[in-house]
């Protein structure tokens, strides 16, 4: 199947040749109809499968010019990075086309992007917190949206945005078209499907949790982190086939001495982006990284969701994460557009739960690899590895040991309740009953 018989228009077509593909993939082939269709959809696949342009390329080809000033298309994404990228993606589908599309995100002058949507916008890509600070203000109104698409829905849910989605899909209008796209599917997010969706098409292109077949995968047990540290550069220095390199740090502060390791050894060759890092150097180490300017990218999940890069040769996972579906995000970044790719996965002792977890979930072992022979290994360890649990010394319980006191006459008293009715009784040696009234 090629892109021209998905019935797309010549614009369309156009920026498509441009770009360079020829054949939709599964996931965009088997979304396209039904969402022209206007149902709402639900389409599982995973990460470089072409998840956007499958839920873009039905939307542009339905638009119709309007000179309406309120968006009639609402792109949600967990991340700045994702709106950047996503309305990039946008505007080179509608090189031939006339479409307004802007993107709004948190940590920049609110007051800016007020200005872009009083000028009026056709598609409107946004993360779930400015969203609401816009609509609240009422600086945006979502009254004429007709197209909704949550995109990653499952990483929004795990960033603590629920209540910012719900909020979103009350002040929507009832009558529109939802599209929700992931890589996986969760049990909160079906909660959600079936309180907004309107009977909904699940599509599925690849079962969630299976990895891409054309990423060799392979594993090393290391003892710590610094003996990590130590196996990486091993592996960077005597790999040539490490071109392109994605390098997977479970915090940030880990991804700084992993940096810090490697500038160390590679100068200048590595960049790093995490939640720490501004907007404008994130971005700028994301297309240093895309352009092919430096070797490697080191990151955390979030900002590394979502992450459109070409030619990846390697991914390496430098902790085992907890969460099996996230090493199928990470593994989803290379292995692309028919081409190889490997992922390399360094694990504990401590993490081999978490990697039976993700063999579970793939059905499917990862080789494990012999550590090399000159390796170096450290006994240098991080504070997460140096915690263990205090031991609590418990005092044997006793008794109180207080002196005891013989109550004093005037405090043995009881009392008796009415003094005057006990008088009484006192005199008349029985209590008086009052008579029945006469009827």
């Amino acid at each position: 199947m090629t892109f021209e018989d998905l019935n797309l228009n010549t614009p369309l077509l156009n920026a498509i040749s441009d770009l360079g593909f020829t054949q939709p993939t599964p996931i965009q082939q088997k979304v396209f109809s039904v969402v022209m269709s206007g149902r709402d959809v639900v389409g599982i696949a995973q990460t470089g499968t072409g998840k956007t342009f499958a839920y873009l390329l039905p939307i542009l080809r339905q638009f119709t010019f309007s000179k309406q000033k309120e968006p009639r298309v609402l792109i949600v994404v967990p991340t700045r990075e994702l709106v950047v990228q996503l309305v990039g993606e946008i505007k080179k589908l509608t090189a031939y086309m006339s479409v307004r599309v802007e993107g709004v995100y948190g940590g920049t002058n609110i007051n800016t992007q007020k200005l872009l949507i009083v000028n009026g916008l056709d598609i409107l890509v946004a993360t779930p917190g400015r969203l609401m600070d816009l609509a609240l203000c009422r600086a945006l109104n979502l009254r004429y949206v007709r197209q909704f698409v949550i995109d990653e829905v499952d990483e929004m849910l795990n960033l603590g945005f629920r209540a910012q989605l719900t909020t979103i899909l009350d002040l929507l209008p009832r009558r529109r078209q939802n599209l929700l796209f992931s890589a996986t599917m969760t049990e909160e997010v079906d909660e959600m499907i079936g309180i907004f969706f309107n009977a909904p098409v699940n599509i599925e292109a690849v079962r969630a949790g299976t990895p891409l077949e054309r990423i060799e995968q392979s594993a090393y047990e290391v003892p710590n982190f610094y003996t990590k540290l130590n196996l990486l550069e091993h592996l960077l220095a005597t790999d040539d086939t490490m071109r392109k390199v994605l390098i997977f740090s479970p915090s940030k502060r880990t991804a700084d001495l992993i940096h810090k390791h490697l500038e160390a050894r590679f100068p200048e060759q590595f960049e790093i982006i995490h939640g720490n890092k501004s907007q404008n150097f994130r971005m700028n180490a994301v297309a240093q990284f895309e352009k092919g300017l430096c070797r490697g990218l080191i990151a955390t999940d979030l900002l590394a969701r979502g992450l459109d890069v070409t030619d990846v040769t390697h991914v390496i996972n430098v902790d085992t994460p907890a969460e099996p579906e996230t090493y199928i995000h990470r593994i989803g970044r290379t292995g692309r557009a028919d081409r190889d790719g490997a992922a390399v996965l360094f694990t504990s002792e401590a993490e081999t739960s978490a990697r039976e977890a993700i063999e579970t979930l793939m059905e499917k072992k990862i080789p494990v690899l012999p550590l090399p022979g000159d390796l170096v290994i450290s006994d240098q360890l991080i504070e997460d590895e140096r915690y263990t649990v205090p031991e609590v010394q418990l005092k044997p319980l006793t008794r109180p040991a207080g002196a005891f006191h013989e109550k004093k006459a005037k405090n043995k008293k009881v009392n008796l309740g009415n003094k005057t009715k006990h008088l009484r009784d006192m005199k008349y040696k029985k209590p008086i009953k009052k008579k029945a009234k006469r009827k």
